[in-house]
């Protein structure tokens, strides 16, 4: 009974999202609009996280309405660079963690420079009543190297500018900028006059510079500034991910295939690569911006899993499977530098049961990750993903629901694709999404379609149907006469 209605709450959950998430968010307003002022940041705290190779940024702020009505939109700017590199929106309740999250839909401006995010509040807020919001986004194509180019063993550096005021369509209060940075190593950071007790912005504590607190700021305000850090690790950025998840009841299976196109968005290098002395520093300097290795954590019980490049097959890989994890270790042909790219492809296989469920009404719902991909320490940024979810021959009435923030989700549609002994094709789902990051790969995606038993049935009947036709076509030749008449000659 308890699985019954679990499918039941999936089936009722999917029917709406998948309608909400193929919909487009992007809404176009005239250059002359500007979010009313009916709102007031009452308090306001800003972090910025440098930690991995995207920036993850952080807004938690207490929204009081200063208006005479109750309102229910909320409006974050960003500039049209940073909207197109934007991914990741998610808006919760910073008090009450079941809240949410908040629907956030993008609001493009005709011919200017600034654009919107606008957040829907749940419930109106009424007139002088606060309410707490916390709003996490990713940057990805964040970072520029300084210097650009280094020699080999060097160590490299990467800057990032950005506003030590929030960014706000509102009045701020009291506001701080946190920015957190992977070692304490800080090279170079902008220095600002200080207010009360502290004599200069910012403060370091470790790895972590403060800018603030700042008092009363206007709507608009911005303090450009800019840092220079130590980042001795890859700067690893997917243009392009192409991930296919094939399913096959007949056979029991889940394969999966992703195809990558990765680059390093670091520090060149200044002179032609060594191998000697990329060696040596192998024994006394380890640690490296150099890529030199992937893992792949997979399902339990995953199988048959392989590497391949443009050139074929790579050995140098280590694959472990067993009852409570499977991961699977690959080094390049080649360690991957700054300005390099390199194009590879892995798969594997998956019992369909760790998967696949069948529904009380007698349809299936399958549960696969949206995202997967390298767990790395410094992290993955992928800038395009297209995930496409390979179904049954007479799969119908598809319908999907992710847990992905939906502004990430560009398109998704359903098409057919043809592959050997098919008659109609396959049902394919295609999602296309952008600008995601490694954190959201434990993200599920849920699909559910109608698969009647005519359509279970149509393969095995066209492979006995083909191999009947074979062996007749083979029973007639069989029986044609292919001897000359002689007798009459002499």
């Amino acid at each position: 009974m308890k699985t019954s209605v679990v499918f039941s709450a999936f089936l009722s959950l999917l029917s709406l999202a998948s309608a909400a998430t193929t919909s487009s968010d992007r809404k176009t307003y005239p250059s002359t609009f500007r979010p009313p002022q009916v709102f007031k940041n009452a308090n306001l705290v800003h972090i910025i996280s440098l930690e991995k190779n995207y920036v993850k940024e952080s807004i938690n702020v207490l929204v009081e309405n200063i208006d005479k009505s109750p309102q229910n939109e909320y409006y974050v700017p960003f500039t049209a660079d940073q909207l197109s590199r934007l991914g990741g929106v998610e808006v919760k309740d910073r008090k009450d963690g079941s809240v949410g999250p908040f629907v956030a839909e993008a609001v493009e401006l005709d011919q200017s420079d600034t654009h919107y995010i606008r957040i829907r509040l749940p419930k109106a807020l009424a007139p002088g009543a606060q309410q707490a919001l916390g709003i996490t986004y990713y940057l990805l194509k964040a970072y520029a190297p300084r210097p650009a180019s280094i020699k080999q063993e060097d160590q490299q550096h990467l800057a990032y500018a950005f506003s030590a005021y929030a960014p706000s369509a509102y009045a701020t209060s009291k506001q701080k900028t946190d920015v957190k940075f992977p070692s304490s190593t800080i090279a170079e950071y902008t220095k600002l006059p200080g207010s009360g007790d502290v004599a200069r912005f910012p403060q370091q504590q470790g790895s972590k510079l403060t800018y603030g607190p700042f008092d009363e700021k206007p709507a608009g305000a911005s303090q450009p500034v800019a840092v220079r850090y130590e980042f001795n690790k890859p700067v690893t950025h997917v243009s392009r991910l192409e991930r296919d998840v094939e399913v096959s009841h007949w056979g029991g299976n889940v394969a999966f295939e992703e195809r990558y196109t990765l680059h390093h968005r670091g520090a060149n290098l200044s002179a032609l690569f060594n191998r000697v002395k990329w060696q040596q520093s192998q024994y006394y300097q380890p640690n490296t911006w150099a890529l030199k290795e992937l893992k792949f954590p997979l399902r339990a019980g995953s199988a048959d899993a392989y590497y391949t490049d443009v050139i074929g097959n790579v050995s140098t890989s280590r694959f472990r499977s067993g009852k409570r994890e499977a991961l699977l270790e690959v080094r390049p042909r080649y360690p991957v530098f700054g300005g390099w790219k390199y194009p590879f492809t892995i798969g594997w296989n998956s019992d369909a049961k760790s998967y696949l469920r069948k529904t009380p009404a007698g349809g299936f719902v399958l549960n696969v990750p949206f995202l997967e991909g390298p767990r790395q320490a410094e992290g993955v940024e992928y800038e395009q993903v297209q995930v496409r979810v390979i179904l049954p021959e007479g799969a119908r009435n598809v319908k999907f629901h992710t847990t992905i923030p939906t502004q990430s989700i560009a398109s998704a549609d359903v098409e057919i694709h043809r592959t050997f002994l098919d008659t109609i094709g396959r049902t394919a789902l295609i999602i296309q999404a952008r600008n995601l990051v490694d954190e959201l790969r434990d993200r599920e995606l849920l699909v559910s379609y109608d698969y009647p038993l005519s359509a279970s049935l149509r393969k095995p009947l066209v492979v006995f149907a083909s191999a009947m036709a074979v062996f007749f076509a083979a029973w007639v030749v069989g029986r044609v006469e292919l001897k000359f008449d002689v007798a009459g000659k002499k």
